[in-house]
């Protein structure tokens, strides 16, 4: 079910893919915006996003254990080494989930609602053994990254972030983890590694030479 507002800054009409959607961003004034029922309030403008050579967009579709899903968000974070996208997708069974791809890997993840005690920011150690749902994850490498723009449909309020702190855990199955520090109480994440002929995209950027 979608739903629509005008933009409060342009007047453009703003369509929601996913109907929780709590900020979004007006593809024609690029302004970011926070949703309050029907109502849409201009929080900030959004920043070139960095260039990028993923061929997921916005519209994306594509299927993760057998459910379909759209591509309605996306956050993009930088750090020394390179940068990743964290991609907001809505699946037809009605729940949202993340999809990150960095340099040709992809992975999905949920956000766990009741995580086991997470260590706190200062305590993180690599190699650390943390118990989840009765598997153990260790801390293989903890990263400090940037905020480097955001667009699309999100289930929260994110935009203007600074420095974040994130942890990717691994276990000896296909799952992993992250804790994610951006909040005042650390999330948790948990998903698996996906192969992108799994994912079953359909509407890819195109490429030039493709």
């Amino acid at each position: 079910m979608t739903r629509s507002a005008p933009c409060p800054n342009c007047g453009a009409e703003i369509t929601f893919r996913w109907s929780s959607a709590v900020q979004t961003t007006c593809p024609f004034c690029r302004s970011i915006l926070v949703r309050h029922d029907v109502d849409l309030e201009k929080v900030g403008t959004c920043s070139d996003l960095p260039s990028s050579t993923t061929a997921i967009q916005l519209g994306t579709e594509g299927r993760y254990k057998g459910v379909a899903f759209t591509v309605v968000g996306r956050i993009v974070y930088v750090h020394d080494r390179g940068s990743w996208n964290e991609w907001h997708i809505r699946l037809d069974d009605g729940t949202s989930a993340w999809l990150a791809d960095a340099q040709g890997e992809y992975a999905v993840s949920r956000h766990h609602e009741s995580p086991p005690d997470l260590p706190k920011a200062s305590e993180l150690r690599v190699g650390e053994a943390i118990a989840v749902d009765g598997a153990v994850f260790k801390v293989m490498t903890i990263t400090r990254a940037r905020y480097g723009g955001v667009e699309g449909e999100l289930p929260f309020e994110y935009w203007g972030r600074s420095e974040m702190l994130f942890a990717d855990l691994e276990s000896k199955s296909d799952r992993f983890a992250t804790i994610d520090y951006s909040e005042e109480e650390p999330l948790l994440f948990v998903g698996e590694y996906e192969e992108f002929d799994e994912l079953d995209f359909r509407n890819l950027r195109q490429f030039e030479g493709w």
